[in-house]
């Protein structure tokens, strides 16, 4: 049997992963909560020390500050992205532990990128989140390093996973308000940009963790996570137009007069500035060649087929 310890448990990647593996008797889950304990700065080591038991064999790092857009104290990222991330791998470092799972983002690579994000991309995130994210990469990989140079015989292994944007049933975030936008029938204007963005099926991202967890032929290293196929903003308003049995509502206005709405919303501090409209209409793609070709196995869903079920799910609620 193996035993699994799962930070961040009751969120919405700890709870789809649980669910996920519920039906194969092998695995065997520990789960840690912030609700529980994570939050207690000066207890957690004591607690880690209990909830590490010999018979462990891999930590899922689930737990963290999630990006969002109110204007969070950046030490509290640090805090909790960063420096619990660094008590928790160092007590799978004292323990018999031998797979570190850390749930980091595409964020800690990049916030805007021009072409396709590879691993390879040099590293600049630019907000607390990404920042936060990186930094706890950087220092685990050096922890790591010392820990396989001093231990030759008993080496451990590190999966960073970089996901795009994750969705699926129980999923609360952009997609979500995307969907009720366009659910209320409102137009959308900017029909005539043209964009890719990447996304992540929960599917895809469970499926990935379970090969990890089961094999023992995947080389440590930094990964990538996203569909295959990336999806413009229009494709993904036809996408939910096609869950509802109707049609899209699409203006295909001209691109200049939308620019010069932005820049006035500039100066008059309207909904729609040239900020809002980068983020609107940009592109995010992410290349998931390096863990496809470390599984040696396609992903199960396709981008289309996961945005249709999660947005039957929207449908649901």
């Amino acid at each position: 049997m193996l035993q699994i310890l799962i930070s961040g448990s009751s969120g919405f990647l700890g709870s789809n992963f649980r669910s996920y593996l519920m039906p194969f008797a092998k695995y065997k889950f520990i789960t840690l909560s912030r609700s529980q304990s994570i939050d207690n700065t000066e207890d957690i080591s004591w607690k880690l020390d209990q909830l590490l038991p010999n018979e462990i064999n891999t930590v899922l790092h689930f737990a963290g500050k999630a990006h969002d857009f109110k204007k969070s104290d950046s030490k509290e990222y640090f805090e909790v992205n960063t420096k619990l991330s660094l008590r928790l791998f160092n007590a799978f470092l004292a323990s018999n532990a031998v797979k570190f799972i850390f749930m980091s983002t595409v964020k800690a690579s990049a916030d805007s990128i021009t072409g396709t994000l590879t691993e390879d991309t040099i590293c600049q995130p630019l907000t607390a989140y990404g920042q936060s994210k990186y930094q706890a990469e950087c220092e685990i990989q050096k922890l790591l390093v010392q820990y396989n140079i001093l231990n030759p015989n008993k080496k451990k292994t590190l999966y960073i996973l970089r996901p795009c944007i994750i969705h699926g049933p129980g999923n609360k975030g952009n997609l979500n308000l995307l969907f009720n936008l366009v659910s209320k029938g409102l137009p959308w204007p900017l029909g005539a940009f043209k964009n890719n963005r990447s996304f992540c099926s929960i599917e895809n991202l469970m499926f990935i963790l379970k090969e990890l967890i089961d094999r023992d032929d995947i080389p440590s290293g930094i990964y990538n996570v996203a569909d295959d196929e990336p999806l413009s903003t229009n494709e993904l308003i036809n996408l939910i137009a096609t869950s509802q049995n109707r049609k899209p509502n699409i203006w295909i206005l001209s691109k200049g007069i939308i620019e010069k709405i932005a820049k006035l919303g500039d100066k008059l501090h309207l909904p729609l500035n040239s900020e809002r409209l980068h983020k609107l209409t940009s592109s995010y793609v992410v290349s998931n060649s390096k863990i496809k070709n470390a599984l040696g196995k396609p992903l199960p869903v396709s981008s289309t087929a996961g945005l249709l079920k999660t947005f039957k799910y929207f449908n649901s609620i």
